[in-house]
């Protein structure tokens, strides 16, 4: 909902700060332009001390909007039954296009019969912090435990999973270290088995040769 009139509208239609003690709260508001016309605005207030409003006033283009921040100073305590009886007043008049809020003449928001001041009167309402501020709290906390306690999750699987890849990878070299201690055993014996049988065939051929000669030798010579 918005308050308006024939050449602005502002939404909303009350200005609402979350009171928080010893926090200031802020609110927003849009100033549209409903006409044709170039638009200068002023926003006033019952008490200037405690807000803080930025732009206080400008100059709207045709159809177009502004929006204004209100900062409401930190409280040290809440007010009875959080009523407040501040108000805000926005004036509004049109101005020539070529107008600029820092040359605006002094007298632009003064009534006289020349001129056509519009008024739009706001109020203020108080409120406690939403609770859908603290559930949302609460949620992020909840997911933020919750990333948490999955990070420790991920890093012991990925712990775990190193001490896996470590031991494969020792037994590994175990099995490899069997493996070439077997094959030198292999080696051995086959060299042990080839020098027995070369022996024994070398003795062999020894003995044959020494029969022969023997015989040889032995064989008295023909007579013609």
């Amino acid at each position: 909902m918005g308050a308006g009139g024939q050449m602005i509208s502002v939404h909303p239609e009350e200005l609402t700060f979350e009171l928080e003690l010893e926090k200031p709260s802020y609110c927003n508001i849009k100033v549209v332009n409903n006409t044709e016309h170039h638009v200068a605005f002023k926003v006033k207030t019952t008490s200037p001390t405690k807000y803080f409003v930025r732009p206080n006033a400008s100059v709207v283009q045709p159809w177009d909007s502004c929006t204004v921040t209100v900062s409401h100073q930190a409280q040290k305590e809440y007010p009875p039954d959080m009523q407040c009886k501040d108000k805000f007043l926005i004036q509004s008049a049109k101005v020539p296009p070529s107008s600029d809020m820092d040359e605006m003449p002094s007298d632009t928001f003064n009534k006289d019969c020349a001129k056509v001041i519009e008024e739009l009167k706001l109020r203020v309402v108080y409120t406690f912090p939403s609770q859908s501020g603290h559930a949302n709290s609460e949620e992020e906390s909840g997911l933020a435990s919750s990333a948490s306690g999955q990070r420790g999750s991920d890093i012991q699987t990925l712990q775990r999973l190193k001490e896996e890849r470590d031991a494969i990878l020792q037994q590994n070299h175990q099995f490899q270290r069997e493996l070439d201690i077997l094959k030198r055993r292999r080696n051995r014996k086959s060299d042990t088995g080839f020098s027995l049988t070369f022996a024994a065939f070398a003795g062999l051929v020894g003995i044959m040769v020494g029969f022969i000669l023997n015989l040889t030798l032995s064989t008295p010579p023909a007579t013609a």
